[in-house]
């Protein structure tokens, strides 16, 4: 018999369970419309597409260094000098297989078994479950109105006195999943002095940065060169199978990254690494993509509370609607698979993003197309009980 470790209990990724569901349905001719996961609706780069055809015709893909390709990561340094106007030595830009591959090797190299981390909650799920399949202790901390729907200084305070723990690590997104909250520059500033001053190290989820609608897009570089930033080519790059990531970080945690990723990935996927490189320079492209998410994000902030569906949050940043489901259902798990399977329309309950909450919540990605969004909320008009 096989023995199961205790780490590997971890909380199901619902949202993959309805994407997985929603899969097999369209496999079988159903007319599904995916809302469930952040999957943008536009192909990669034309620039990354091409790059990778040379590359695969000149047959010779291998390994990296493990920290990434040289030329892509001074490219990635010249980015943040050209959108954020910070100088970032390109020493200290490591090329991970995907963000996921970023938040584990973070992790590993930053704590150690029982230490505490904490996170926002509502939040990102996988958060939660990579640090307790490492032994770490999470600190949820509620996040709303009256913390603007980000972490605090006052918020980290009183949760780590109601946990009866020190900090060891912050995690803060910004923008967020699954709020779409952006947090100012006053507000993580804030949050990053007050790790500073308690020696707890600040990791910045970045991977939305792009996708931001009139509201500011700091990275915690332009604050100090002490945290953690982790981000993505999938989002705003829209290259989410390619599974290519970077972080930055402070210089004497770039050798125990490089280390402990040499033995668990040897290297980010060279022929990802290339497209990735090229795609940094389609910005004309992946602007009109994110004009696209932007209507849909300005559809979606007028048809959802006219659905019954208010919104939770602002929608300020990547692209996703959090709202209030309690005028139909008080088991937002059980509620999104009858949605599934009586409107072919797939959407996640909140219970991956607020273990305490979620039930009365849904999450709707709208990285799709216009015409997507239209059909699903027509589809969920029909569908959903009427009060009058």
């Amino acid at each position: 018999m096989i023995s199961i470790s205790k780490r590997s209990a971890v909380e199901p990724f619902h949202a993959m369970d309805i994407l997985a569901e929603a899969t097999r349905r369209r496999q079988a001719g159903r007319p599904v419309i995916s809302m469930a996961v952040g999957q943008p609706g536009h192909p990669a780069p034309q620039a990354a597409l091409e790059a990778a055809r040379k590359a695969l015709e000149g047959g010779r893909i291998g390994y990296t260094d493990a920290l990434g390709m040289t030329g892509l990561r001074q490219a990635l340094a010249e980015e943040y000098r050209r959108r954020h106007n910070v100088s970032v030595d390109w020493n200290r830009i490591v090329v991970t297989t995907g963000s996921s591959a970023g938040f584990n090797l973070a992790f590993l190299s930053l704590f150690d078994v029982g230490d505490a981390v904490a996170i926002a909650r509502p939040g990102y799920p996988a958060y939660r479950s990579i640090l307790a399949a490492l032994g770490l202790k999470v600190v949820e901390v509620a996040v709303g109105p009256d913390t603007g729907f980000t972490l605090t200084p006052e918020s980290l305070e009183r949760a780590q006195a109601e946990a009866g723990v020190r900090l060891k690590g912050v995690l803060l997104a910004s923008p967020a999943n699954p709020t779409g909250t952006v947090t100012t520059r006053v507000q993580l500033k804030a949050v990053y002095d007050y790790c500073q001053g308690q020696g707890i190290t600040l990791i910045s989820d970045e991977i939305y940065h792009g996708l931001t609608y009139g509201s500011e897009e700091t990275t915690a570089l332009e604050i100090g060169d002490e945290a953690v930033i982790i981000n993505s080519f999938s989002k705003y790059y829209c290259m989410t199978g390619w599974r290519i990531g970077w972080m930055v970080l402070p210089q004497e945690l770039v050798r125990p990254v490089e280390c402990v990723a040499q033995s668990l990935y040897i290297s980010a996927p060279e022929l990802s690494q290339i497209a990735a490189l090229a795609a940094l320079s389609a910005t004309v492209e992946l602007e009109h993509y994110k004009a696209a998410c932007r209507a849909n994000r300005d559809f979606l902030m007028d048809r959802l509370p006219a659905l019954g569906l208010p919104l939770l949050s602002p929608m300020d940043g990547a692209f996703y609607a959090y709202v209030d489901a309690t005028r139909f259902t008080n088991d937002s798990m059980a509620f999104a698979k009858k949605i599934l399977a009586e409107t072919d329309v797939a959407v996640t309950p909140g219970r991956d993003f607020d273990p305490a909450e979620g039930h009365l919540a849904l999450r709707l990605s709208y990285a799709g197309t216009m015409a997507e969004m239209v059909e699903a909320t027509d589809r969920l008009e029909k569908w959903l009980p009427r009060s009058d």
